[in-house]
């Protein structure tokens, strides 16, 4: 038996300006400005995700409720985007740090039996043979 694709809840644009309270044109015109993604059904209607009303809250709540233009809108989302990537490449670089620490840290194993002292190996140092004598001239 296939497996199912995951469907995501989509919604009509006559729905999403009911349920938002702005005209279908606004809908129109946030889309041709680049600030609205919606999909498309193989009739060509335009399909608005969970995450596209999401962007549309922000969106209307930068319009009306602070006085942001569309020009304004779309540089305040594009650095929200830009810093959600910022995040994710922190978070990664945070995560890959301490794995690298963990492994540096870890303690070294018990010294050998009969040894004297125990011998600490450092990482990345090698050493070949004797130290060098330094020469008089």
């Amino acid at each position: 038996m296939a497996a199912r694709k995951k469907t995501k809840a989509a919604y009509m644009i006559s729905a999403v300006s009911e349920q938002y309270g702005i005209h279908p044109q606004t809908l129109r015109l946030y889309e041709r400005e680049g600030l609205l993604f919606p999909s498309r059904s193989e009739g060509n209607t335009r399909l608005y995700t969970d995450e596209d009303l999401e962007r549309l809250e922000v969106i209307l709540q930068l319009t009306r409720e602070f006085g942001v233009n569309l020009a304004g809108v779309e540089i305040i989302l594009n650095m929200r985007q830009k810093m959600e990537m910022m995040q994710q490449q922190m978070q990664e670089f945070v995560e890959s740090l301490n794995e690298e620490m963990s492994i540096r840290l870890t303690p070294p194993p018990p010294p050998e039996r009969g040894s004297l002292i125990p011998v600490i190996r450092m990482p990345g140092i090698v050493r070949h043979g004797p130290p060098e004598e330094k020469k008089p001239k």
